[in-house]
């Protein structure tokens, strides 16, 4: 166990390094000979604060004996390869940007100080995961995939004002892939007066990003448009079929036979000046954006989720993408067979009493997974962060709530459409915490 801790922290740090360039490349005058005493006093003050485990936290530990080590060259180049892979100063330079010595493009965002361990006490109190917004130090939050911005607009409705009472800071940053200009999807678009009122909210830091893949966020970065992390990251109603099939499990030729089965033929088109995807569904001949049929997988969701989030709020989850999430977040390999769909048929085998405790959730009514099953135990790493080794990042807490809305709680547009229709089975919410 102590190998493993070791072994994911020198994954974990090496792979920061590598996502933060200009912060990697900022490090380097933190090991210059002037300051580098000042450097290791600091990172030395870090390690001593933080919640780490045992063997990361005693190898940190060995690494500053004595404890004012005032030359690089002193610094034990076992230790550094051990911690991180690294000779000293590339090393010491990784450290500092793990632990958030280096200043980043999004610093002039506030990042919450509360540990996961407190935001998950907080949370096992709140029956509304949104309430812990007006409870930690920095309310801030990060929507996927926004569409007419309707939870935005219930969100800052909600919890703007109280925030502005208390002089706290309040961020909401949206992202959703529909390019403003198409003509295709027109209700999921940003409403133009909902921005607008969004845009104008005093003492609201809004921004929004259309046209912009969730999963190429590099250039915001860069420019400092985005958090490092945000209290809540959330997401609703995952987009069918983008998450309704996770790659790493299923073969895409039967992921494309399954669409061809349930949606219909299709193929990419034109609509105007626009590509489009053209799909024969039934009788209808319907258009889509051209990427609709793109399928990326729970796993990248999960892990983009947990990267940008101290909280993750997954609402208005379908049953064909809530099953294939839930097989991400159990520990035990029995509930992802290879290229076997879940159907009707198949989910009672594969997840057996899960499937008949979370089918038959009343309405309304929360449970915590790991009352019923083990959460996965495997923590991110460079292969899962790019959601390639079929199994997402450790989640602590996972609860699951039954339903499309609930009382007192702010929800999207969708969501909230739910109630009419009468043909879909009940959706899920899920709220979760990294681990």
């Amino acid at each position: 166990m102590q190998l493993d801790a070791l072994a994911e922290f020198r994954r974990a740090v090496s792979r920061r390094a590598r996502q933060v360039p200009a912060q990697w490349d900022a490090s380097r005058r933190l090991v210059d000979g002037s300051t580098f005493p000042a450097t290791i006093a600091r990172l030395s003050d870090v390690i001593q604060q933080r919640d780490l485990p045992v063997a990361v936290k005693d190898a940190l530990l060995r690494l500053f004996d004595p404890p004012c080590t005032p030359r690089l060259q002193d610094c034990n180049g076992d230790v550094c390869k051990a911690l991180t892979g690294l000779p000293p100063a590339k090393a010491i330079r990784a450290l500092c940007v793990w632990f958030d010595l280096v200043p980043s493009p999004g610093s002039k965002w506030p990042i919450t100080r509360s540990s996961s361990e407190a935001i998950e006490s907080e949370l096992r109190t709140l029956s509304n995961p949104f309430d812990l917004l007006s409870r930690v130090d920095v309310a801030s939050v990060l929507d996927i995939g926004a569409g007419d911005l309707s939870f935005a607009e219930e969100l800052v409705d909600q919890y703007g004002r109280r925030c502005a009472q208390e002089n706290q800071p309040f961020i909401l940053h949206c992202l959703d892939r529909l390019d403003p200009r198409s003509r295709l999807s027109g209700p999921l678009h940003a409403e133009p007066a909902r921005l607008r009122k969004l845009q104008q909210h005093e003492g609201l830091s809004f921004a929004f990003f259309g046209n912009q893949d969730m999963f190429e966020l590099g250039a915001l970065d860069e420019r400092g448009s985005l958090a490092p992390r945000y209290t809540m990251a959330t997401c609703w109603a995952p987009a069918s079929p983008t998450f309704a099939y996770e790659p790493t499990r299923l073969s895409q030729a039967l992921i494309t036979q399954d669409l061809e089965r349930s949606k219909g033929a299709f193929r990419q088109t034109s609509y105007g000046k626009e590509s489009a995807l053209e799909v024969q569904h039934r009788d209808r001949t319907l258009l889509f954006p051209p990427w609709k049929f793109d399928v990326v997988g729970p796993c990248a969701l999960l892990n983009l989720l947990a990267q940008r989030g101290a909280v993750c709020v997954l609402g208005s989850v379908d049953a064909q993408v809530f099953w294939e999430l839930l097989a991400q977040v159990l520990d035990d390999p029995r509930y992802r067979p290879h290229d076997e769909l879940f159907t009707p048929v198949t989910l009672p085998t594969v997840f057996g009493h899960l499937y008949d405790v979370l089918g038959g959730l009343p309405i309304g009514e929360s449970i915590d997974l790991a009352d019923l099953a083990p959460l996965s135990s495997v923590h991110p790493n460079s292969e899962a962060a790019r959601g390639l080794d079929g199994r997402a990042a450790a989640f602590r807490y996972v609860r699951i709530s039954r339903g499309a809305t609930f009382p007192g709680m702010p929800a999207s547009s969708t969501a909230r459409r739910f109630s009419a229709m009468t043909e879909e089975v009940p959706p899920w919410l899920i709220t979760l915490i990294p681990a």
